[in-house]
């Protein structure tokens, strides 16, 4: 159809030149007021001469004025563009004057007559439609949201002997980081817990959490399996008031010159009540509760001002219970929510110079003088089946691991 209206329109012009021609070479009568019309040639093809519409063939000479056009055709086309053909003729861009196409960058914008497109042709439209655009940011922000949900649930870096916690990379050194960066990394987010890898060294060596639990279990029962192991990342507050703790027993006592640890620490367990979900399947999410134990151990670590809030009494007064017996911390570890798993403190403790008891003594307050705690032990006619040692010192322990086992 187009194919057949452009050769019409090129007839057309061509007929209306010839009779152009014929009208000028013919002698004609003129009114004897008026003046004689003079024909002139057509112009030679020059850019600015070219049709206004297709930019291809010389503009229309009719004889007295050269018009926008080469044919009818496209003086439709400019009357479209125009509104009219009366007045000025709005003119299109030229290739030019036109910018390239979004898609390819090589081939002017297409213009209809009316409108500049964003793309040269059909081809380039409809492989930029493939491309996805840019989401809206409500979708953005769902979109994140659903990483940062993914990015939870993805399970901890793959064991390796001795992995970092933040990343898995080897440790090369002794520690749980690979380096200052999540070492730093981990600070700032405490306080929380991080996952041990089953196949960690912390996790199953000799003498190493889940080892030293099932060693440490003496109660005529079988000992529940160890499920899952977390380490705690105090605040660096908090772990520097240990630490001056630590140093200070250690400048009394002289431990290491005896080949013992600084201060004497040892580690011991602690048995507390858990009302949520922590550590269960993975679930490193202190709650806010602050009748909760557990999390509020693990956050601020042991608070001598709630001594007795639980069980009303201590066999040796008014201090912080652990002891080496994991069975016997078990005793106290209790949940308040249905759950498969119990929960257990593997901690930190300075026990310095202990005091050495087995009769119960309810009125301590302190270990007596000269001492750092007191350590409860087991003899013929004492009181105890098991052992304790109890400091009466905030800054004396800290939470070290969360041992989830089977309840």
């Amino acid at each position: 159809m187009h194919a057949a209206l452009s050769v019409l329109g090129t007839m057309a012009g061509q007929y209306l030149a010839a009779q152009s021609a014929q009208s000028a070479q013919a002698p004609t009568k003129q009114p004897a007021n008026t003046s004689i019309l003079v024909t002139q040639p057509a112009a030679a093809p020059t850019p600015a001469n070219l049709c206004d519409a297709c930019h291809a063939k010389p503009k229309y000479y009719d004889g007295v004025k050269t018009h926008d056009y080469c044919s009818k055709r496209c003086a439709a086309t400019l009357q479209r563009v125009n509104g009219s053909s009366k007045g000025s003729v709005k003119r299109s861009p030229s290739k030019a004057a036109r910018a390239m196409c979004d898609y390819c960058h090589k081939q002017p914008k297409y213009f209809d007559g009316t409108n500049t497109h964003s793309f040269c042709t059909k081809s380039c439209a409809q492989k930029a439609k493939k491309q996805p655009g840019p989401p809206p940011k409500f979708v953005g922000k769902i979109l994140d949201l659903i990483s940062t949900i993914l990015i939870a649930l993805q399970p901890s870096p793959a064991p390796t002997k001795n992995g970092c916690l933040m990343c898995g990379k080897a440790v090369k050194s002794h520690g749980h980081f690979c380096s200052q960066t999540c070492t730093t990394k981990a600070e700032n987010g405490a306080p929380m817990v991080l996952e041990v890898p089953a196949g960690h060294k912390t996790f199953t060596n000799p003498d190493l959490v889940a080892d030293q639990f099932k060693a440490s279990w003496r109660h005529q029962t079988a000992c529940p399996t160890v499920r899952r192991v977390y380490k705690v990342i105090a605040l660096p507050s908090s772990v520097a008031k240990y630490e001056a703790y630590r140093s200070a027993v250690e400048a009394r006592g002289n431990f290491v010159s005896s080949g013992r640890s600084a201060g004497n620490e040892n580690r011991r367990w602690h048995g507390t009540t858990r009302e949520c979900s922590l550590g269960d399947n993975g679930n490193c999410t202190l709650c806010p509760s602050p009748t909760c134990s557990l999390c509020s151990i693990l956050r601020t670590s042991y608070n001598l001002n709630l001594f007795g809030k639980k069980t009303g009494w201590g066999r040796f007064g008014a201090g912080i219970y652990t002891s080496s017996t994991s069975s016997k911390s078990n005793d106290y570890s209790n949940n308040t929510k249905p759950s498969n798993l119990k929960a257990i403190l593997l901690n930190k403790v300075v026990v310095g110079k202990g005091y050495k008891m087995t009769q119960d003594s309810t009125k301590l307050t302190a270990p007596p003088a000269g001492y750092d705690s007191v350590l409860a032990e087991v003899a013929n006619g004492g009181t105890l089946n098991y052992d304790e040692l109890i400091c009466y010192t905030n800054d004396a322990i800290r939470p070290s691991y969360l041992v989830m086992y089977d309840a």
